[in-house]
């Protein structure tokens, strides 16, 4: 079991136990995974560059990086249904903790005039997202081997029921939110 993992068991799940009253272990929200995802519009012209956002993803998540494809043609942007667009990755478990662990320890707090997460970034069901605007923030992402500075989605999903307890749990497990 990671270390965050345990210190999930240990200190949130007490604390939201005792915040909202659940009466079964089973109702406390965890996460559950953690979607990376790379839009790479510029490969419809030059498919090199997202063989470059896969290996680079696959780096960053730990985990090999699945090609994604346009469901719909659009005729604006010159995308046919089928083209490959961008890849994604989808991380659960320890993989799943490790990588929060980076992100909330490492990666935010390198971020240039950081002064939180916004807190109104969630589903209605305690879901998170987050953009990044670049890749090159992550330790594991070599500088002088980037060819293109491309931006990061990152999806928190939980099992939480509502904003508030999503916004708790990621507020217990390290997550800087501005106020």
């Amino acid at each position: 079991m990671s270390p965050y993992r345990s210190f999930y068991q240990e200190k949130a799940v007490p604390a939201l136990q005792q915040q909202f009253n659940y009466s079964n272990v089973m109702q406390i929200p965890k996460l559950e995974k953690v979607n990376l995802n790379i839009g790479v519009g510029a490969a419809i012209q030059n498919p090199r560059l997202l063989e470059n956002a896969v290996e680079e993803l696959t780096q960053i998540a730990g985990q090999r990086a699945v090609i994604t494809h346009a469901k719909k043609s659009v005729a604006a942007f010159k995308v046919r249904a089928g083209m490959a667009i961008g890849c994604k990755v989808t991380l659960r478990r320890d993989r799943m903790y490790e990588f929060f662990n980076r992100l909330v320890n490492t990666v935010l707090p390198q971020i240039r005039d950081f002064r939180g997460l916004s807190p109104d970034a969630f589903d209605g069901r305690g879901n998170y997202s987050l953009g990044l605007q670049e890749q090159i923030i992550f330790p594991e992402i070599d500088y002088d081997q980037v060819s293109e500075v491309r931006g990061l989605n990152v999806t928190i999903v939980t099992t939480a029921q509502t904003d508030e307890e999503g916004r708790e749990l990621l507020r217990l497990l390290g997550m800087p939110f501005s106020e």
